[in-house]
């Protein structure tokens, strides 16, 4: 067979535990998926490993990939363990030490060891800058521009590498800071400088500082990793363009990735919330609880009438993982979900009072797991799946890696089953529980918060390890199904491919609705289209496929917090209002169940979503020779089900012979080359026509 040629693209996720690759042919639908070890001191290593293994198997040649999306948590990371530059803030006089401040808030109102992230600058290197602007965006008091050149010239002699400039107000009126950064470019030509203003032009100067901030400090770290990314694609032959993931779900260029990176700081999560609302909407759910299980992490996200729900705010680096107020936020929109210390890689161990805990700790890549044999001891959930037999140790990535059930015991024998006087056995169920009663809770509240109800809405499960405790959790969260989609270990690398090409604008210009002025609302919806058209147009997208969403963030009058609310689309005029406010009274009561019709509102951001055309992914599965029930059976082996009380011998199907029609009983074992999926025994599942698995209740009340 030769080389095969044509229009491929390569959707990458890089995870901590594993790096995931599915290769796609956008003409037939045929597609190949690849799964490898992370490789944490580089993880382009780890991308051109597993995209030259994949390639050289399915025999595509690497100039046919014309196109690789790729998302990463590298500035998560950055951000978390202060790996990036030397930073020094700008600020306007006075104001130097309101990232400092914050908001005063406690989110722990009787912790009196209270612990506030550090801030990404300290206080030796934020400076007052002379300077003032008004709300209404006039000048009280010009920049001292001596003193800017004084202060750069400084911060040049004593190693400085990237400036923030957030100046008071400057979203009302960027002069100020525009100015500053010209003469820092002017002075110091290699200084890395990002302004407030272009970052996140929007009211609330705390979180706009800690944005602005943030951003600098991470730029050439990643722009480092992209040129050294860009480096091992073009050596293995793929000349193609090597496009990035937003937090929000969009894609950009490398240009806008590296100009305005923190977008990318929960690029990799978000591509597998997308695969879930596409899949869904195609097989007809358009409610759905994305559940991601990975080697490190597990992560759930509501899908609401087919999209992911969007925040436009973030907390990173948080010092009490769900406590609101206790990390650096950061102002950019994300999908939103929930995100914890539950995967694969996660260890077991007995805590000082003597009991059983799992996660949020992960043995990860390196050493991994204990059955990895790559010099892991600690427990692990995998360890506990594996001597539990929900996993064959001959099978793992399709018989790859050959896990190791004499150390997964040992080391669950040592660290947990002999402290607590326990059978092996016993000490590996109560880890997989554990873990599941952790994910379930995190997923209660992440649903419940956003007041939606979990018995409503069917699970979607993927990832190396999702399908194996999907199961599980859909019965203790009381969800009516669980979807397993086809190459599920991999299905997030295809989040990527669903992506369009996407940037989000926004304008703070507070006004009251009654008394607005429609000349300038209508100049600042123009301009950041201007803007969206622009920069689509540079990314190659044809003008008549590029489309402009818009959208308000509005309150009542007098109220601390806004609701994102659709803006008609055309000319707006005071003939706009009662649209604009039905809109938002329809927002409002979703939300709160109430309104407060005597009240005023007002509108206090304008955002604009521009977009290209939404690609279409539908991947052609292949077909095997046979297409009985007895061809897909692997074989039998004994797993733990305590419902049937312990150990029994559970039917293993092949997931590549199981076709659309076909119907089983739990319990029993599907297997794939990327993941395996448990179906338990009150339990029966069946393919569907998208060759889904579907496991639902064998009975329901």
């Amino acid at each position: 067979m030769g080389v095969r040629t044509g229009h491929y693209r390569a959707g990458v996720d890089i995870g901590g535990t594993f790096t995931d690759l599915i290769v796609f042919n956008d003409a037939t639908g045929s597609f190949t998926v690849g799964k490898t070890l992370t490789t944490p001191h580089d993880p382009s290593q780890a991308i051109e490993t597993v995209l030259v293994e994949a390639l050289e198997r399915d025999k595509v040649a690497a100039s046919a990939v014309l196109q690789l999306i790729h998302g990463t948590t590298l500035v998560t990371n950055a951000i978390i363990e202060r790996k990036g530059a030397r930073t020094a803030l700008l600020a306007t006089q006075g104001f130097r030490d309101s990232i400092e401040i914050r908001r005063e808030n406690r989110y722990e109102l009787y912790d009196l060891m209270l612990e506030m992230p550090e801030s990404l600058v300290p206080r030796y290197l934020r400076f007052n800058v002379p300077q003032r602007i008004l709300t209404d965006g006039t000048t009280l008091q010009e920049l001292d521009v001596a003193f800017v050149g004084r202060l750069t010239r400084e911060l040049v002699a004593n190693g400085i590498e990237a400036i923030a400039i957030a100046f008071l107000n400057s979203f009302a009126n960027p002069t100020a800071e525009r100015e500053a950064r010209a003469i820092v470019q002017r002075i110091a030509p290699a200084m890395r400088v990002s302004i407030s203003s272009e970052v996140v032009p929007e009211i609330r100067e705390f979180e706009r500082t800690s944005t602005t901030i943030a951003n600098v400090y991470v730029q050439s770290r990643v722009e480092s990793y992209l040129i050294e990314l860009q480096t091992r694609l073009a050596r293995i032959g793929i000349k193609g363009n090597l496009l990035m993931m937003l937090s929000s779900g969009g894609i950009v260029t490398l240009d806008t990735a590296i100009r305005f990176p923190i977008r990318l700081l929960e690029s990799g999560p978000a591509a597998g919330a997308l695969a879930a609302a596409s899949f869904g909407a195609v097989c007809g759910y358009s409610d759905l609880l994305s559940f991601d299980m990975g080697g490190t992490t597990a992560k759930f996200c509501v899908i609401d009438r087919g999209q992911p729900l969007i925040a436009h705010e973030y907390e990173v680096d948080r010092r009490y993982r769900f406590k609101k107020g206790s990390g650096l936020p950061i102002k950019v929109p994300v999908i939103e979900m929930i995100e914890i210390g539950a995967g694969g890689g996660s260890i077991a161990r007995i805590d000082p009072l003597g009991l059983l805990k799992v996660g949020p700790e992960s043995a990860g890549a390196e050493p991994g797991p204990a059955c990895y044999g790559l010099g892991g001891t600690e427990p692990t959930v995998t360890d506990a799946d594996l001597v539990l037999g929900y996993l064959d140790p001959d099978y793992f990535l399709g018989g790859r890696i050959k896990l190791d059930l004499a150390a997964a015991r040992l080391a669950i024998k040592v660290r947990v089953a002999d402290r607590l006087g326990i059978p092996v056995e016993a000490a590996a169920w109560g880890i997989h529980q554990i873990v599941n009663e952790s994910m379930a809770n995190a997923a209660r509240i992440h649903t419940l918060e956003r007041g939606k109800d979990p018995h409503r809405f069917p699970l979607f499960a993927f990832g190396g390890a999702g399908p194996v405790h999907g199961c599980r959790i859909a019965k203790a969260l009381g969800s009516p199904v669980v979807i397993v989609p086809f190459g599920a270990g991999v299905i997030s690398a295809v989040g990527f491919l669903t992506a369009p090409l996407a940037f989000d604008f926004v304008r703070s210009w507070p006004g009251r609705i009654d008394s607005l002025d429609w000349q300038k609302a209508n100049m600042l919806l123009a301009e950041m289209e201007a803007e969206g058209q622009a920069l689509l147009e540079a990314s190659d997208v044809q003008t008549g496929q590029i489309s402009h969403r818009r959208e308000a963030d509005i309150r009542y009058v007098g109220q601390g917090h806004e609701v994102r609310v659709p803006l008609p689309d055309g000319q707006l005029d005071s003939s706009s209002i009662s649209t604009i406010t039905t809109s938002f009274e329809e927002v409002y009561r979703r939300l709160y169940e109430r309104l407060s019709p005597s009240v005023p509102i007002e509108i206090i951001s304008w955002r604009i979503i521009s977009s290209g055309p939404k690609p279409e992914v539908r991947l052609e599965v292949p077909h095997t020779e046979s297409k009985t029930a007895q061809a897909a059976l692997k074989g039998r082996r004994e797993a733990y089900f305590p419902e049937l009380g312990g150990y029994s011998t559970i039917p293993v199907y092949d997931r590549y012979r199981l076709f659309p029609g076909e119907n089983f009983s739990g319990p029993a074992i599907v297997e794939e080359r990327e993941s395996t999926i448990i179906v338990g025994p009150d339990r029966h599942f069946r393919i569907d026509e998208q060759w889904n698995l579907i496991i639902e209740p064998l009975f329901t009340l």
